[in-house]
């Protein structure tokens, strides 16, 4: 990481911050110059971002938050603290989130509502505190991070594609609310990086005895695991991050890396048909 640049007076919220992606992004807009508020369910689990702060000297950039994104009273305590803290908000990162994987006939309903819990309603809630407080910051911004599985359902992938399609329509209409005020919203739309939500979400999926979808869940989870395997470094979503974040006007959508894009054009463009027949090959190799 380059050498940190000058503290620019901006603050950022950014949830999900213990690992993966969200780890990555408070250090990279603390390197920015950005006060970071790191949100987390554990705050114990910050051992691992602050030692790579203390590492890159941005350990005073960086102040962790208890923030459990289905639990609103920790909502409102991590906003108030900002508030009361900095009195503004400049960027807020929606990252949190988890991922539940099975097929639709065999997922619980009670892990249907959990997915959607943790990644829309949860994600809406920490918007809708945020917003008052960032009305009052000049040029504000909301990111989203979104994925693949957004745009384009896989098997297997049922509840978390449902959770990230929620989010992308959410997306798409504060965007329209809040142009005229003169804040963006911006979603980023990975595909599979070798981040800790596959092996939390997926590692005890199975199918049950006599299950139809056996075959197909073999062969889904293993293309998986070989995608996060061959997968680009998670360090380039965060670099986007900070992209975005330096931009006088962010696109909409952001779409990494090259082969996610691809995908998302071939489904468009191509008859449903065909490309689902694409895909089901894809998978039974």
């Amino acid at each position: 990481m380059k050498k940190p640049c000058e503290l620019t007076g901006k603050v950022a919220f950014v949830t999900g911050a213990s690992s993966g992606f969200g780890l990555l992004i408070c250090l990279e807009l603390a390197a920015q110059g950005y006060v970071v508020v790191a949100g987390m369910r554990r705050v114990e689990a910050s051992k691992m971002l602050m030692t790579s702060a203390i590492e890159a000297g941005l350990e005073s950039r960086i102040h962790v938050v208890r923030l459990d994104v289905c639990k609103p009273e920790l909502i409102e305590q991590a906003v108030s603290e900002i508030h009361n803290r900095w009195g503004r908000l400049d960027l807020l990162v929606n990252n949190a989130g988890e991922a539940v994987g099975g097929f639709v006939e065999e997922v619980s309903l009670d892990a249907w509502r959990k997915q959607m819990d943790v990644n829309f309603f949860g994600t809406v809630s920490v918007t809708q505190t945020a917003l008052p407080l960032m009305r009052k910051t000049p040029k504000s911004r909301i990111i989203f991070m979104s994925s693949i599985s957004g745009v384009v359902g896989f098997p297997g992938y049922g509840p978390y594609a449902s959770s990230k399609f929620a989010v992308e329509g959410m997306a798409e209409c504060l965007s329209l609310e809040l142009q005229p005020l003169g804040m963006d919203v911006v979603l980023i739309e990975p595909g599979a990086y070798g981040t800790p939500i596959w092996g939390k979400g997926f590692s005890d999926i199975k199918a049950e005895a006599g299950s139809p979808y056996h075959k197909m869940l073999n062969n889904v989870l293993d293309f998986s695991r070989t995608t996060a395997e061959k997968s680009g470094d998670p360090q380039e979503v965060a670099r986007l991050v900070g992209e975005i974040a330096r931009s006088a006007s962010p696109k909409f959508r952001y779409r990494v890396p090259f082969g996610t894009r691809m995908t998302i054009v071939a489904k468009l463009l191509l008859p449903y048909r065909l490309f689902r027949h694409i895909v089901l090959r894809t998978l039974n190799k």
